[in-house]
């Protein structure tokens, strides 16, 4: 199964200052804040949602097809998706950009300070849903805002079934916005504190917008999932962990099996526990693209952590 994967594309340079922030910014002087932070540790990652995404449907033996604009700095990062088997045929290198990146700031208090500098994924809308051929599903995940737009109309018009996920592009839109999406989208996803930003500027509950698509799905992080399909209400366990590293990209692993399932015709237990593992992996790895793991490992800890077969 082949699916497009609108979102973006993203390096994320982490760095870790050993002391807590409150120790050197001082309430009383907030408005003259002049602070420098020594940080020995760094690591860069690659990353973005449309990125880790594909690497985690690939994973699985989909095909994630990311579509995204980069930045001229892009090379490194297109060395890793050759090593790893991610396609780049639907990026697109905007001249005098650079790739989209996060700069996180991280103290002992586990505070985070992130500057975030959109660059090329501000051109998002340049790539387009027909362009590609042979597409079985798609999503539409955090981008820029008017590709976020255009990707969900086009995959509509092209009559292809897509996940609808906002992820932290959701403060770009209001309710009617986000209605248009609803109207557009075969299914809808979200943490759960999107799904109650979603409840408030639409004014519907998780139930009653499952009544205007196939399905709605709500991570929960250690609390499962919830999936909601019109007048049913599926939990979904987590499975196990062996080891609590680093949460950043599990949302978008979920998806990548989320996407999985779904190209391939599976019920919803199935599909939600499928997700749910992804997640759990990712989870043990520092990185949203640095755990891997063969086709036989996966059905082996799926069996052991929900008791049925793949």
């Amino acid at each position: 199964m082949s699916a497009l994967i609108s979102g973006s594309m993203a390096y994320d340079t982490i760095m870790v200052f050993q002391d807590h922030f409150k120790n050197h910014i001082l309430p009383e002087q907030v408005h003259i804040l002049n602070v420098s932070f020594l940080v020995p540790e760094m690591r860069r990652n690659f990353g973005g949602c449309a990125g880790n995404i594909a690497y985690n449907l690939n994973l699985l033996g989909g095909e994630g097809i990311p579509m995204a604009t980069v930045g001229e700095d892009f090379a490194p990062y297109a060395r890793w998706m050759d090593e790893k088997g991610v396609s780049r045929q639907g990026l697109r290198e905007i001249t005098g950009e650079f790739t989209a990146q996060a700069f996180i700031t991280t103290d002992q208090d586990d505070n985070q300070i992130t500057a975030f500098h959109p660059g090329a994924m501000n051109h998002a809308h340049l790539g387009k849903v027909s362009d590609h051929s042979g597409i079985d599903i798609g999503i539409v995940s955090p981008d820029g805002r008017q590709g976020m737009i255009e990707h969900a109309q086009q995959f509509a018009e092209a009559g292809i079934p897509f996940v609808f996920d906002p992820g932290q592009g959701m403060p770009m839109f209001d309710g009617d916005d986000l209605m248009r999406f609803v109207d557009q989208a075969t299914w809808l996803a979200f943490n759960d504190y999107e799904a109650r930003l979603m409840e408030e500027r639409t004014g519907l509950s998780m139930g009653r917008l499952a009544e205007r698509v196939e399905a709605v799905v709500v991570t929960r992080g250690g609390e499962g999932s919830t999936i909601y399909t019109g007048t049913h209400q599926l939990e979904i366990p987590t499975a196990p962990v062996s080891d609590l590293r680093d949460p950043t990209g599990c949302g978008d692993a979920y998806r990548g099996g989320l996407l999985y399932g779904l190209g391939h015709g599976m019920d919803w237990e199935m599909i939600g526990r499928i997700a749910s593992l992804m997640g759990a992996i990712k989870i043990e790895t520092q990185g949203p693209q640095n755990h891997h793991f063969t086709r036989d490992e996966f059905e082996q800890r799926f069996k052991d952590s929900f008791g049925i077969r793949l």
